[in-house]
């Protein structure tokens, strides 16, 4: 099987691997994969060699994490899924691979494309930064940082019930956050964003920021836009491959004195709902990740999200570096990053 890995900074190499499919065991899956997505800011920062996200592998390590495939065969004991059925898992950018069947994995129905689909998972990350933040219908939530994860927020925030801003860092993002469905969008530098948000919000304010992007600045607009006693959902590696700080980011005006609350898009959310142990995986915990995928699944099936929309390049696996250098050299067109996996 193919499976890209990554040797060091810019060091990614397509290579071949053993994989033996004949012997699997009662609760494993064989998979044929599809298509994989490419998570322009994670994998980027890996590819570059930014500052080490604790508990991620060394060099020489797999990338990617999105992954829809065809079940080629499933052990005996395996009841998720059956032969022939399409499932988008965690599993790195690799042509075939052979997981549990305890490991996460949503099955998709019949109506939703590959294109859709592998975003499953990227996208309930996106869903966690509102559960997480304990979000309720009617609020005034903006969306600081217009990547992938940060367009899944605007997408699923009308379909929550929120009233959705995008900020964004170019006239581009801009654009493919209102087709995303963002109520408004301004850059995250227009020296009247603070009083066209105020118009926005009708004078109420910000509740809910979602923070997506890694640099400080970034950091630094969020505080400063929500409203006192408001909320900011942070789902970014903040300062990875950054210079060192010019500001204090929690400085009393930005934090103490506002009341705002800072909170990590990590672990579980809604300590209210059922909670099945520490394995995130566990579908018997409301909120366990695969169920979160599943209700994005579901959105999908309904045709109320389309994460396609967002796709501005499609490479064979064979053309994953070339891909790799273009985020690396961060060029502004590019945003959702298909990779196909069929000969």
């Amino acid at each position: 099987m193919k499976i890209a890995i990554l040797h060091g900074p810019r060091d990614l190499k397509i290579e071949d691997q053993e994989l033996d499919v004949n012997q699997l065991a009662d609760d494993e899956v064989w998979v044929k994969t599809r298509v994989s997505a490419f998570k322009i800011g994670t994998d980027r920062g890996n590819y570059e060699g930014a500052d080490q996200v604790p508990g991620a592998p060394g060099y020489p390590r797999w990338v990617g994490d999105s992954n829809l495939g065809i079940v080629q065969k499933a052990g005996s004991k395996v009841t998720r899924v059956k032969v022939g059925d399409r499932i988008v898992t965690r599993a790195p950018h690799q042509s075939e691979y052979i997981m549990a069947e305890s490991e996460s994995l949503v099955t998709i129905p019949d109506g939703v494309d590959d294109e859709d689909a592998v975003y499953a998972h990227l996208y309930a990350l996106s869903a966690h930064c509102y559960h997480k933040a304990h979000f309720r219908p009617g609020e005034n939530v903006a969306v600081v940082g217009v990547g992938v994860l940060g367009l899944g927020a605007i997408a699923l925030g009308p379909l929550f019930g929120g009233r959705v801003v995008g900020i964004a860092n170019s006239p581009i993002r801009m654009e493919m956050s209102d087709r995303m469905g963002a109520h408004a969008n301004f850059l995250y530098n227009d020296p009247d964003l603070e009083a066209k948000l105020d118009d926005f919000t009708r004078g109420q304010g910000i509740d809910l920021v979602i923070l997506t992007a890694n640099p400080w600045p970034a950091f630094r607009t969020s505080m400063q836009i929500v409203r006192p006693g408001g909320r900011v959902s942070v789902v970014s590696l903040l300062g990875r491959g950054e210079p060192p700080l010019d500001f204090n980011p929690l400085a009393m005006e930005l934090f103490y004195n506002k009341g705002t609350s800072l909170i990590a898009v990590s672990e579980r959310a809604g300590y209210l709902y059922p909670n099945a142990g520490s394995d995130p995986y566990n579908t018997a915990d409301r909120y366990a990740w695969d169920n979160i995928a599943d209700h994005v699944v579901s959105l999908m099936a309904d045709g109320l999200l389309e994460p396609s929309r967002l796709i501005t390049h499609r490479f064979h696996y064979s053309e994953m570096v070339e891909a790799y250098e273009m985020a690396y050299h961060r060029e502004k067109n590019m945003l959702g990053v298909i990779f196909n996996w069929q000969e």
